[in-house]
Order: structure tokens, then C-alpha cells, then sequence
């Protein structure tokens, strides 16, 4: 098989296997089809006021000022007096579009937004503005259109400040807010004298939204804890109050208007959300008006532990916590339209101030809303599974449905509205978990699948690499008759496209590994090898631990730095093996680095940059006798030593005009910008010769990477390189030591195989692979990197450029590796398709050590394999005209 073949088949498969992890565990939780259900009874109110405070964190908005006063009066006041308040429990990932989406549709969204950048619908869902009569919209570009575009007719209206406004290098971010109360104003200003509008205006079920993104803008430009932040939160509690003054003087104060006051996610300390943690999940609730409870002092211990209670000093009166997606019930039974068909929320009665026959039909309202989708969701699943193969929730069975919704009838009828409340929140608990059951149903089937092909794929790399191919035409026919049987059955069933893909992927795969079955009995051989053993044992453990404690890495690093002293390399090569020794040591302190919360260090930045600089300074005298420069290579590496020291000064000019509130210079955009384009480009230039090929790819790198860093994360690529400089050597000498010459393929092919005699086993590549995305305190979290990075590029908010500068940075170091494993192949003088054999085998091993751990770290580990393959290409390229010289000459490491 040709290497361009393998590389295709090999990316398909593993492409493959990456989707089937979204397919299996990140599927839409959505049903269609059913009908909305409203309360027979008349509401409260007429109309609803949303206002959201986009990244107000819970104890930002509750807590005091150290005098006792409050920053935020008004809705201080509302919570002691007039109106029921609590904590809105968010879920992840803490972005604005899923938060706003539980808000106001009641669902917790999929995680395939994130390929619309969180701002178009993956899917169509319904709302509560979609069931409004008329709905207004005031606030950011990137959240509004998403509601107006999924709403059903033409009836909710946005009004959008320009995109370039939502920049964090904004003079003053509380201006975004400013503009939306300054429109409202205007708004109802202009329907006094527009009399269609007025009328429109004094219709019921409308609902009026205020979208609030200064307070989130300025927490990620100066961190909750700045001024800017806090100054912002009083100034939307000032607009607030005046909104609500020109609310109740143009409805005459009718005592029909309902407001709703919260926010979609919180923010770290250190000024970003996405994650799990309190500061990003806790976020404040506050309601008043009509149809909402008014406060209630505390008469009995109150079911909280968290101790906010007390520091907010809101002990005395009554909290009620809900989780987000419950508002959205809450807004729809105050305003009286029908709970969005696809909301998954249970109303907070505790926040309704009405009668209890309208809570009891209320909450009857909810339980059967939510008893659709389940039906929905039975049915479609019915429909697809073969009859007697099918397993029905247990808990709520279609007569239990009946069952259930006819004692709740009657205990409405009969005046016991409690008894009827608690059945249908007993309804209500067991159709959500039915959803689930049902949502996953076919999990267990497609991971066996795939699991099966994954084996098999792996199975088969390794019987490539051993080159031998045995015949077995009974075996073809049987692999034949099992692929007609599983398409039979995934067609009666109706499956889906990729399910037929998942199933029938393991076939062809097995048939491959099969015929040549008997080849396994080689590898047992590998197995006598002790110290391999040991090896594999040793590096595994810390490689699958360290997804969850980090310093499992400085453990391995540690140990791993002896091994010239433990081999006997040490009395060969003495200075190679204290370079090995210091390198890991120095690599070995980045795992113990706080990951997040770590405030900018830009001069740590100038200092890495100064650290690059000498060392390829050094490395150009050390060799400068064994490997001159040519005359016309010299202006090269002078144009890059001085664009390395330029970007090393950048980062820091920029961030001190970010905070004089001067923007964004436009020099250092263009020249950030110039370099990240020039990055890939400029090495191909550079002189032919191997190691100042890899300066040159060194400096290009480094270039960008000093744009898009803060910190201490700086310092990771030169120590990495040089690391993975030193590790060629060591090779070479290890090889020299076995005996091992570099033109005999057999050998180096073998000697890779026997997984332990020097450090090219798998398990130590994977465990550097590992090293270079978690060392500079990269997480399977999105809060794990800072939005400062990219600063020096563009401050205006962009998801996709951001994300891919993002991106950009956490492959950086990924690519250093690869440049190491390419010249090691180079090195052994091993063909361009025993090393896609060897690189699929090592990856392979890094995805099996994962599986075990969690859904999130496997879909890194998947991730890595697929743009490590991308960039092995690239690493080719770069070092392909070198390739043939160094074989040519054999020559010898300077």
C-alpha cells in the first residue's frame, strides 16, 4: 500500500472515529412535533420585562459594599421588599448563547452550537418570544438575531448596536449598556405619538427584552474584581430603575407589568467562563411585579449551606434557587403564553404570588408540556427499533402516562391542589429522566461499534508494520455475509446514515487483521522484553492520571531525566546526558503552574523571547565550524533573530496600551498579523542543511508564539525544543550503542518494535504529546484560555478568530513534537511509509490510554491524532529537502 493511500485511509478512519463522538454523545436532545400548552386561566400580567446583565456574577450584584451601602440600590431594594430573589444555577459550558437559550427557550443546548460559533441555531427550537404576541429586543448583534431568526412569523423585532462596538479595548465598555437604556427610552418615547405602536404596545402576552453585554466586556478586559466591572454594575442598576419608571408611567402604572432580572453565565477572577466552576454557574435571579411573590422573611433555617447567606447579608429574608432553564416556565405562566414545547424547566411556584388553583394548573400545564416531549421522543425511537428488540421506559409506560395525568385531572377537579402538584412534579421528574433514557438509548450499541473498529484498526496498523500478508477467501466470504446481515438489520430499522458507517467500518478493518492472524504471534516476542515491560507500565500510569492531577507529569519528567544515568549513556556521551537532565527537569516545573488565574506577566514573555534568541545564537558559534552558514543564508536568520526580539516587545506594548484605554495600536496588529502569515512560509527559504533548517522553523514559531502569550507559557517552547533537540542526539547515541547503523532498515524497524531499548517507545511519545498540550496549562475547559492571548491581534469579539489563534497556540508545541519524531525517522533511514505505520500506531496507543478516563478528554486525545496526522505532512515538507541530502551523505549530529 502506497504511503499517500495509507494517509487516507488512516485520516478517514480516525475522522470517523472524532465525529462518532459527537454522534454518540453530543446529539441534539430536541423533538418536533409537539403542541404547546398553556394555563387556562387569565395571568397575572400583561407584559414581561427580561433584562439579562450578561456576566454578572451572583455575589457581584448581592454582596455589600464595606460601608454597608449597596452598588446596586434599587434592586437591593426590590429583593428586601417587593419581589422573590435567588440563585440561577447555569450549567456548562457558561457561554452566552447556551445560557441565553435555557433563559428563554428552557432547554440546555447541545454542544453542536459551538460550530456556529454560538450565535445561529444548529437546530430550530421555540422560545418564549416565539409564543409572545410581540416581542422587542434591545442589545448585542450576537445574541438577538438567533431568537428573530428561529421565532415563528415576524413578530419579535431587534434592535443592535454595529459589532466593532463589542471590543475589549473599549475606552468604556458600560457604554454597550448605556445605548440599550438610551434606546428603550427612545422607544417608548416615540409610542406616545405613534398610536399603531401604542397599541400594539398595550396588547397582552409582550414581552420586552433588554440584553445588558458592558458588565461581561469589562470583566473580560479589567477581571471582575476592577473598578470598571463594579462601576458597571451600578450603572445597570441605575438604568434599571429608570426603565422601570417609564415602563409604569406609560402603562398608567397598571400593576400588570412582570420583570425578570438576571444573568446567563457568571466570570472567573481572572476574567473568563465556559467551565463549571461557582464564580462561573452562580448567577443572580431577581423578579417583581405582577404575579411574583413578594419578599418573605425567613421564618425557618432555610435549606443553604453555602454561607452566602450570611455574607450577602440577605440571611432574614427567603431564598429561592432554581436552575436556568426553570425561568423560562416562570416567564411564560406569569405572561400567560405557552411554556416553549421544548423547555425541560419546572416551574419555581415559590416565586408566584396567585391563587393555588392556578399554581396546581400551572404546574399540570408544565408536567404535560414535558410529557410530550417524551412521547415525541418514545415514539421516534419506537419507530426506528425493531418491535420485539425494543425496551420501553419501565417508570412511565404508556398507562402510567394515562395513569398520571388522569388522577392529576382529578385531584384539580376535587380542590386538592397540593396532592396535584406533587404528582405532577413527580410526572415532571419522571419524563425528564425518560428523555435521557431514551436520549441515549442506542449509546451502548454505537460504542461497541465503534470500540470494535477502533480495536481493529489498531490491530491492523501493527500487522502492517509487520509486513507479512497471508490469503483467506472463507474469511472474505464470512466478512461478506456479515456486512449484507448488519446492513438488513440497520435498514428495517431506519437508522441513520452514520450508523451504518460505525457498524460496517469494523468489518473491513477485522478482515484485514484476520488474515494475517498468525503474525500475532511476533509480537508476543516483545512481551519477553523486561525493561519494555516495565517501561509501559510505569509511563502509563502517569500519562492517564495526569488528565486529572497535572503534576503526574512532573513525576514522569522526573523520572525520565535519569534515564541516561540508568542506561549507561551517561559514560558515552556525558555533556548530551546533562543537557537530557536539565531539560526535563526545567520541563518538569511547568505541570505544577496554577492552569487558570494566572494574571499576565508580560515581561516573562520578553524574557522567553530573550532565552530564544540566545540560544539559537549559541547554536549558531557551536557550529559554526562543522556547519558554516553560506553568505546568503546569513541575512535570513538576521532578519528572524530581529523580528523574534520585535515580537518579544510587542506583547508588551500592547497590553500597557490596552490598559491606559488607548486600543489596540495598529502597528502592532500589522506586524502580529504579518508574522502569523509569514510564519510557515519563511522556513522554506532557510538553508537546506537539517539543524539550520529546524533554526529557522524554531524562530518562525517562536515569533508568533511570543504574540499570542501572557505569561509564564513562554518560556515552554525553547525549553521543549531544546529538550527535543538533546532526545535526537540520545537517540543517535543509544542506536550507535546497540549497534544499530543507520542503513539498516530491518534493525531500526525491529528495534522500534521491542517498545523499551531507547526512548522511542510509544509510551514516551505519547507522554511528550501529552507534556506539550497540558504543560503550559492548557485544560479540557474552555476557561483555561485567556481571551488576553490574542490581544495583540484583535480585540473586537470574534468566536472564530479567536478561536483559531487559539487554536494555533495549544498546536504549536504539538508541532515541535512532530518535527522531533520526523527527523528520528530520518535519522533510522526508515521509509515515508513505515513511519505513517509507526505515527498511526503511537496515536492509536494515545486514544486507547484515554478511553478510560472521560468523553471530554478522549475528544482531545481524538483531536490531537487527527492535527498531529495534518501536521506530520507539514513537517515533511519542511524538512523534505534536507531528507535526501542527509541520507545521501549520512552524515553525523554536530
Amino acid at each position: 500500500m502506497r504511503m499517500i493511500t495509507f494517509f487516507v485511509i488512516g485520516l478517514t478512519v480516525h475522522v470517523v472515529f472524532f465525529i462518532s463522538i459527537f454522534d454518540i454523545y453530543f446529539t441534539s436532545p430536541l423533538v418536533h412535533g409537539m403542541t404547546p400548552h398553556s394555563t387556562p386561566l387569565e395571568p397575572p400580567a400583561s407584559r414581561l420585562v427580561l433584562v439579562v446583565a450578561d456576566g454578572l456574577r451572583a455575589d457581584s450584584l448581592f454582596t455589600l459594599l464595606p460601608n454597608g451601602s449597596s452598588r446596586t440600590p434599587y434592586l437591593r431594594s426590590i429583593i428586601e421588599d417587593k419581589g422573590t430573589w435567588g440563585v440561577s444555577h447555569t450549567r456548562v459550558p457558561t457561554e452566552s448563547r447556551p445560557g441565553h437559550v435555557a433563559l428563554i427557550a428552557g432547554f440546555y443546548e447541545d454542544v453542536s452550537a459551538v460550530a456556529k460559533g454560538w450565535k445561529e441555531n444548529p437546530v430550530e427550537f421555540d422560545s418564549v418570544f416565539n409564543e409572545s404576541r410581540h416581542t422587542w429586543c434591545w442589545g448585542s448583534p450576537d445574541i438577538l438575531p438567533m431568537f428573530a431568526k428561529g421565532a415563528s412569523g415576524d413578530h419579535v423585532y431587534t434592535h443592535t448596536y454595529p459589532a466593532v462596538e463589542e471590543d475589549f479595548a473599549s475606552t468604556d465598555a458600560s457604554k454597550l449598556d448605556s445605548w440599550v437604556f438610551t434606546q428603550v427610552k427612545s422607544f417608548f418615547k416615540s409610542a406616545q405619538s405613534n398610536s399603531t405602536l401604542k397599541a400594539s404596545l398595550w396588547e397582552d402576552k409582550n414581552v420586552f427584552f433588554l440584553h445588558l453585554l458592558g458588565i461581561d466586556t469589562n470583566g473580560h478586559a479589567h477581571r471582575p474584581m476592577s473598578q470598571e466591572y463594579l462601576d458597571n454594575i451600578g450603572l445597570v442598576d441605575a438604568g434599571v430603575a429608570e426603565v422601570v419608571s417609564i415602563i409604569e408611567d406609560f402603562f398608567d402604572n397598571d400593576g400588570r407589568t412582570a420583570y425578570v432580572f438576571t444573568s446567563d453565565h457568571g466570570m472567573t477572577n481572572w476574567g473568563s467562563h465556559g467551565a463549571g466552576h461557582p464564580s462561573e454557574t452562580l448567577t443572580p435571579l431577581v423578579a417583581w411585579g405582577a404575579g411574583v411573590q413578594k419578599a418573605k422573611g425567613a421564618t425557618e433555617p432555610q435549606p443553604y449551606n453555602d454561607g452566602f447567606l450570611q455574607d450577602w447579608k440577605l440571611e432574614h429574608l427567603r431564598r429561592v434557587d432554581v436552575s436556568q432553564a426553570d425561568i423560562a416556565p416562570l416567564m411564560a405562566s406569569l405572561v400567560g403564553v405557552p411554556i416553549p414545547v421544548n423547555s425541560v424547566g419546572v416551574l419555581p411556584l415559590l416565586y408566584l404570588n396567585n391563587s393555588e388553583r392556578f399554581m396546581a394548573e400551572s404546574m399540570y400545564t408544565n408536567a404535560i408540556q414535558v410529557l410530550e416531549q417524551f412521547k415525541m421522543k418514545m415514539m421516534q425511537k419506537k419507530e426506528t427499533t425493531l418491535s420485539f428488540l425494543f425496551t420501553p421506559y419501565q417508570l412511565l409506560t404508556e398507562s402510567k402516562q394515562a395513569e398520571f395525568t388522569q388522577k392529576a385531572r382529578i385531584l384539580i377537579q376535587l380542590e386538592k391542589y397540593e396532592d396535584a402538584i406533587s404528582l405532577c412534579q413527580s410526572l415532571i421528574s419522571r419524563s425528564l429522566e425518560g428523555l435521557v433514557y431514551y436520549h441515549t438509548y442506542d449509546r451502548f450499541f454505537l460504542g461497541c461499534s465503534v470500540v470494535l473498529g477502533f480495536v481493529g484498526w489498531t490491530s491492523y496498523v501493527v500487522l502492517v508494520i509487520l509486513k507479512t500478508h497471508i490469503p483467506g477467501r472463507n474469511l472474505a466470504r464470512l466478512c461478506t455475509c456479515v456486512a449484507v446481515v448488519i446492513t438488513l438489520f440497520l435498514l428495517i430499522q431506519r437508522s441513520p446514515i452514520t450508523y451504518y458507517i460505525y457498524c460496517l467500518l469494523p468489518i473491513p478493518v477485522w478482515y484485514s487483521v484476520l488474515k494475517d492472524a498468525q503474525n500475532f504471534t511476533c509480537v508476543s516476542l516483545t512481551v519477553r522484553n523486561k525493561p519494555g515491560c516495565c517501561m509501559a507500565v510505569y509511563f502509563c500510569c502517569p500519562q492517564v492520571v495526569s488528565f486529572f492531577h497535572r503534576a503526574m507529569l512532573t513525576v514522569g519528567l522526573a523520572v525520565l531525566s535519569l534515564w541516561p544515568f540508568l542506561s549507561g549513556l551517561f559514560g558515552k556521551a556525558k555533556s548530551r546526558s546533562l543537557s537530557w537532565l536539565v531539560g526535563c527537569l526545567c520541563l518538569a516545573a511547568f505541570p505544577l503552574m496554577p492552569v487558570v488565574g494566572r494574571e499576565p506577566n508580560i515581561h516573562l514573555v520578553t524574557c522567553a523571547g530573550l532565552l530564544a534568541l540566545f540560544t539559537s545564537a549559541c547554536y549558531l558559534w557551536s557550529s559554526r565550524r562543522r556547519t558554516p552558514l553560506h553568505l546568503g543564508d546569513r541575512p535570513q536568520f538576521v532578519i528572524q533573530m530581529l523580528l523574534v526580539a520585535v515580537c518579544a516587545y510587542v506583547p508588551s506594548l500592547t497590553h500597557s496600551s490596552l490598559q491606559q484605554k488607548q486600543g489596540l495600536p495598529l502597528l502592532n496588529q500589522i506586524i502580529s498579523w504579518s508574522t502569523l502569515a509569514s510564519s510557515i512560509f519563511v522556513p522554506l527559504l532557510s538553508s537546506t542543511r537539517l539543524f539550520h533548517r529546524l533554526l529557522s522553523i524554531f524562530l518562525s514559531l517562536t515569533s508568533t508564539y511570543l504574540l499570542l502569550s501572557t505569561g509564564s507559557e513562554a518560556l515552554f517552547p525553547p525549553v521543549l525544543s531544546w529538550l527535543m533537540f538533546v532526545w535526537i542526539n540520545i537517540e543517535q547515541e543509544a542506536l550507535l550503542a546497540q549497534g544499530i547503523v543507520q542503513s539498516d532498515k530491518k534493525k531500526s524497524t525491529w528495534f522500534i518494535l521491542t517498545l523499551g531499548i531507547t526512548l522511542t517507545s510509544p509510551f514516551l511519545q505519547v507522554f511528550f504529546i501529552i507534556t506539550a498540550f497540558f504543560g503550559t496549562g492548557n485544560i479540557a475547559s474552555i476557561n483555561s484560555f485567556d481571551p488576553a492571548s490574542v490581544y495583540c491581534f484583535l480585540t473586537v469579539f470574534n468566536p472564530f478568530i479567536m478561536g483559531g489563534l487559539m487554536m494555533w497556540k495549544v498546536l504549536h508545541d504539538l508541532f515541535i513534537f512532530c518535527l522531533r519524531s520526523n527527523l528520528f525517522l530520518i535519522v533510522l533511514v526508515i521509509s515515508d511509509l513505515m513511519a505513517l505505520h509507526f505515527f498511526f500506531m503511537v496515536q492509536d496507543y494515545g486514544s486507547w490510554l484515554d478511553i478510560g478516563t472521560s468523553i471530554s478528554h478522549y475528544v482531545i486525545v481524538m483531536s490531537m491524532t487527527i492535527f498531529l496526522m495534518l501536521l506530520s505532512v507539514v513537517t515533511h515538507v519542511l524538512t523534505s529537502q534536507r531528507l535526501v541530502l542527509w541520507r545521501q551523505r549520512k552524515m553525523h549530529f554536530p
